[in-house]
């Protein structure tokens, strides 16, 4: 959150976490995943500060390698297609029990120097995770991302009732690539810096930190 006067003043109200459901609905090598409720203390957290995640959609083609999105800029919905992000992955021998299923860890990084530590089974053939995270030979249960403070964990996995006309692109007027919005994040956030050099440093790691979650 950083140390400014008004981050101060909140932090002793708020919880520890937030924490979010959301569904990951997959068939035919197409996912959608998007928002589908908070825990109890997570309601605590004031709406405008989760009210964007709630609008998030993310839809992949992992077969033709499309990405769909629709991401929340200050209460505005943005969609956006591109192509998928291509993560190269070094896979590891150490593994993990996640939904009863055995997973496998791996390990990416991207935006240049963000590393992304997975874990994956290769008992459900589909090579998606949360958000836009893919590119392993399996499905993708958990994902934890130190520099964003975020981690995923699959909770449950049910594999009847698959709502497959779900899986489609949000419905738009208009779309933008991820370049676009880039730029769109950058001129929102040039006015962030102060004119004490001391905050400078953790204004320019919240920015950054604002553009990873936005293009992820």
């Amino acid at each position: 959150m950083g140390n400014g006067t008004f981050e101060d003043m909140i932090k002793d109200k708020l919880p520890q976490f937030k924490i979010g459901y959301y569904d990951f609905t997959f068939a035919d090598e197409k996912s959608i995943y998007k928002f589908d409720h908070w825990s109890g203390e997570s309601k605590k957290i004031p709406t405008w500060w989760r009210s964007g995640d709630e609008e998030n959609v993310w839809y992949c083609d992992y077969k033709t390698d499309k990405l769909s999105m629709q991401k929340n800029i200050d209460g505005s919905d943005l969609n956006i297609q591109d192509t998928l992000r291509k993560m190269q992955w070094r896979i590891t021998n150490d593994n993990r029990i996640i939904a009863g299923f055995n997973c496998r860890k791996a390990v990416a990084i991207i935006f240049d120097s963000v590393y992304v530590f997975a874990f994956y089974t290769d008992e459900i053939m589909i090579s998606g995770g949360p958000c836009s995270i893919n590119g392993l030979p399996g499905m993708i249960l958990g994902v934890t991302i130190p520099r964003l403070f975020t981690s995923w964990i699959a909770t449950k996995v049910t594999m009847n009732d698959v709502k497959e006309n779900e899986i489609k692109p949000v419905n738009a007027k208009k779309n933008y690539d991820l370049k676009f919005l880039e730029a769109t994040i950058n001129e929102r956030t040039k006015d962030w810096y102060s004119d004490d050099p001391s905050e400078n440093a953790e204004i320019k790691q919240q920015k950054a930190r604002l553009l990873w979650e936005t293009l992820l």
